[in-house]
């Protein structure tokens, strides 16, 4: 079984927002899938399906990005999931637009929603699906919580188009094939 959780932080305020672009990966995933992410439980909405024969589970937090951890740390309790099926998409600042990072592990680079699921997990060994959303200019929090350019959101959104087979090629295959395929991704 595999968890992939997609973070950002909840209500219509934070829609297509940067922070956001991790809800908006598990929606597409979710819609490709035929999986309804309409049920409310472990501090989170969520779904069960099936991804290329394996069963999966799509999480939003509702916690708000900086306590997403605890979401996590609840499905993975309750369902006993391995540590090394637990996929997390996200923004990140460092990444600019139209790049997509994959990272079997590693630190939280700066991001709270990371560094949360790091504390509540115990680990940093679970893989990673990175977003590019670009520097801030100014202030980080204004950044992040800001909408796209309309250029921008077209590339915005081919990213999260991409980590729909990102997601399949980790599934299928591992993650380590979808470094080799997908880390030079870059949209023009």
């Amino acid at each position: 079984m595999f968890l992939i959780v997609g973070l950002g932080n909840p209500g219509k305020e934070y829609a297509n927002t940067r922070h956001n672009v991790g809800f908006e990966a598990v929606d597409l995933i979710a819609s490709r899938y035929n999986v309804d992410i309409n049920r409310i439980k472990f501090r989170g909405m969520y779904g069960e399906g099936n991804i290329c024969g394996e069963k999966v589970i799509l999480l939003k937090p509702t916690t708000f990005m900086n306590l997403s951890g605890e979401s996590v740390r609840e499905v993975v309790n309750f369902y006993k999931i391995s540590i090394d099926n637990i996929i997390v998409i996200y923004d990140d600042v460092d990444l600019d637009v139209g790049r997509v990072r994959i990272r079997p592990k590693g630190s939280s680079g700066g991001h709270n929603g990371i560094k949360n699921i790091i504390y509540h997990l115990g680990t940093e060994d679970f893989t990673r699906v990175k977003i590019g959303v670009g520097k801030a200019e100014k202030d980080m929090v204004s950044h992040v919580l800001g909408r796209f350019s309309k250029e921008d959101k077209e590339t915005i959104d081919k990213c999260i188009n991409a980590t729909v087979e990102i997601t399949e090629t980790i599934i299928k295959e591992s993650t380590e094939s979808a470094m080799n395929k997908y880390n030079s991704f870059k949209v023009e």
